[in-house]
Order: structure tokens, then sequence, then C-alpha cells
């Protein structure tokens, strides 16, 4: 069998893989988190241009679904990993909350593997999400490690590790979470989305700093949650 490496998708979806390594790498040798927020922002972008590029040039491909789940491992598994990590040293040490806890903030990376890994043989999720997208978690902590290069103590150790355990188990939460691939352009059939993506301009008009990320995840979680709620219960009329 005749195997394609190099296409057009794989190259962008290796722009990803190169952007996520950078990210790494400017966290743990540099100590630059603004630099590295930019690489995983970058990453998500390649993220979505790969998957585009194969529609749109009919060249999806086995390899190309494994290669992309690789690159994400990189720029949305281990960079935001990191980036809590970084953002844990740096801050002020409280009582218990000494430099060995940190390591707790690297479940981030397990469970986004975790996730990555059913997302690969999940067949419900072609259309949707279930539980937080990799990408969306690492654009949060991308974001909060920026933030935090101006303070430091923007975030109490106790909170770093806590939002890293939220955010991990939500990362494998049973939720419906919407896409925003578009199938089409129609109004009608991606009317969600594209109310999320004038919230979210309007919210990045708004406040013109990186803390505006933060805000567009926690908003994307709470219309997901509540449209996964609304959907549950519409399937249980049905069934009555």
């Amino acid at each position: 069998m005749k195997i394609k490496m190099y296409t057009v998708p794989n190259m962008i979806t290796l722009l990803n893989l190169l952007c996520g390594s950078m990210a790494v790498v400017c966290i743990l040798r540099y100590g630059e988190p603004r630099v590295a927020f930019a690489l995983i922002a970058a990453a998500a972008v390649f993220d979505f241009c790969d998957g585009f590029a194969a529609r749109l040039l009919g060249s999806s491909s086995e390899i190309g679904v494994q290669l992309d789940s690789l690159a994400d491992m990189v720029s949305f598994g281990l960079a935001p990993a990191v980036t809590a990590w970084s953002m844990y040293g740096a801050a002020p040490q409280q009582g218990v909350w000494g430099a060995q806890a940190g390591a707790a903030v690297l479940v981030i990376a397990a469970f986004s593997a975790l996730r990555l890994a059913r997302f690969n043989i999940d067949t419900e999720q072609k259309s949707e999400f279930i539980g937080m997208p990799t990408p969306a978690n690492a654009m949060l902590w991308g974001s909060l490690g920026y933030l935090s290069a101006g303070d430091p103590s923007l975030l109490p150790r106790w909170a770093i590790v806590l939002l890293a355990v939220v955010m991990s188990l939500l990362l494998v939460a049973p939720v419906r979470m919407f896409s925003l691939k578009f199938h089409g352009f129609g109004f009608r059939d991606n009317r969600l989305r594209y109310l999320f993506l004038l919230a979210s301009a309007a919210t990045v008009a708004l406040m013109r700093s990186a803390g505006a990320v933060p805000v567009i995840i926690a908003l994307y979680a709470a219309v997901s949650a509540v449209r996964h709620l609304w959907l549950l219960r519409n399937r249980e009329s049905n069934h009555c």
C-alpha cells in the first residue's frame, strides 16, 4: 500500500507540531510565555487549516489523522502542561504548596492524551466534540501564562493546581460541545457558531488583551453545557 506522506494537509500539520515544539522551548529554555502563547495560537490556526485543506483538496488520509493527533499532543497537550508548570513555579510559595506539588499540573498532558486517543476512535465526534477540545484548553493556559508573565501572583499555586485538575477532567467529560467547523455557510445550520464568533469578536474588541481568551473559553464551556442539557431534555421528552 502506497502511503502519501508529503501532502499539503500533512505539511500544515507539521507546522502545527513545530509551533508547539517551539512553544515548549520558549517556556523551558527562554522563559518566554508570551511568545509561547503566540506559538500556541499559531498552532491552533494550523490545526484548523489542515483539516480544511484536506477537505478542500480531497486528500484526507489515515496517516493524516494519526499525524494530526501526534502534533496536537505536543501543541495542545505538552505545551499547556509546561505553561502551567512554569506558572506554578513563578507564583509565590504558599504553605504546603512547594515546588514538588507543581508536578500535579502535568496531569494536563496525561488527560490531553486520553482526549486525543478517544477522539481518534469515536465516531460520534464528526460534527461536535465530547469533552473540551484540546486546542481550547491549550489557548486557555497559553493566555494565562501570558497574563502571569506580567503578574506572577495572578493565580495562587493552589488555584493553578485546581484549575489544572478541573480542565483535565473537562477534557474527558461526557459533555457534548459544539464544533466551529462549518458545513456550508448558511445561517440556519450554523446559527450557534455565528453567534459565538460574534460574541468572541466583541469580547476581544472590548478587552483588547490576552485576558479575552479565558472569558471566551468560559463562554464556550457554559454555552456547550447549556446546549448539552437542552439536548438531553429533548431526548428524554421524545422517549416519553
